[in-house]
């Protein structure tokens, strides 16, 4: 993942988020049935999608963290 996809996904608020989750788990169960009937294309895709969902519930995790240091200090 490059580091200009990264700043778009940290620019997102907690909406588009979880919308981009959403996706991109539909994704992979998608990827997981082509893989079991033997018709997926690019089976390298299934670890991109996966780390691509990883990252963006770190940065949802890290977002979760911040609002709660700024609610804690107000």
């Amino acid at each position: 993942m490059k580091k200009s996809d990264l700043t778009k996904i940290r620019e997102m608020n907690d909406e588009e988020l979880d919308k981009k989750l959403d996706d991109l788990k539909k994704e992979l169960f998608n990827l997981r049935f082509q893989h079991a009937i033997n018709q997926l294309e690019n089976p390298m895709r299934l670890k991109a999608v996966k780390k691509e969902i990883a990252v963006v519930k770190t940065i949802m995790r890290e977002n979760e963290i911040k609002n709660a240091a700024v609610a804690a200090d107000a």
